[in-house]
């Protein structure tokens, strides 16, 4: 579910505990959960509500100033209104991951885990080179990475976010970076690459 920035930010404060969607089934579980720059994002009730069971109370609860407000989200589209309780559950697992610095054990494990993913694309092996381009490449846009392999942007995004997935790159806006943990890892399987570039205009 796309969550803006602003209602993230009052999410993560408890402020805003209720998101309201017009959909023609539901998208999301009681249960599930997602993960978003502010934290993890759970989802304690997804339920039908009848829209003229609506009030200024679930137009606050929602961040919003008031019924008509509500309404106005609510009408721009034709089906089930639904009612999302939901709160922040914690931080995202990933960021504690990517500093981690990964043990001997550890480094074996990842590196077979790559192997795999090398193994399981039509493209060939595909890790290793990617995780060098991005040390080199800190902060590049997704679409000139991609093209610098000869890829589309979204398949080449597709595959970053699963190096995302074991804690070795950040993305940035734009582009992205390794993690500490990419670093140590992109050391054992490459140990001749030059040193991941860090620009001083990114910001942390």
């Amino acid at each position: 579910m796309l969550l803006r920035p602003s209602t993230l930010k009052v999410i993560a404060d408890g402020t805003v505990t209720r998101a309201y969607r017009t959909w023609d089934r539901p998208r999301l579980r009681a249960g599930g959960r997602q993960r978003t720059p502010v934290g993890v994002v759970a989802f304690d009730a997804v339920e039908p509500v009848a829209r003229e069971a609506l009030t200024d109370a679930d137009a606050r609860s929602a961040g919003l100033a008031d019924l008509d407000e509500l309404l106005g989200l609510v009408d721009r589209r034709t089906g089930t209104i639904y009612r999302i309780d939901l709160h922040l559950a914690g931080p995202d697992p990933r960021v504690a991951l990517r500093e981690s610095m990964p043990d001997e054990t550890e480094v074996v494990e990842l590196m077979r885990r790559l192997e795999r993913l090398d193994r399981g694309s039509r493209l060939g092996p595909w890790t290793r080179a990617t995780l060098e381009a991005i040390a080199q490449q800190p902060g590049v846009r997704a679409a000139d990475l991609a093209a610098n392999f000869g890829r589309e942007r979204d398949p080449f995004k597709l595959d970053v976010r699963k190096l995302k997935e074991l804690g070795l790159t950040e993305s940035l806006r734009p582009g992205y970076r390794l993690s500490p943990r990419g670093q140590a890892v992109l050391r054992a399987i490459s140990p001749a690459a030059p040193q991941p570039v860090r620009d001083p205009g990114i910001d942390d």
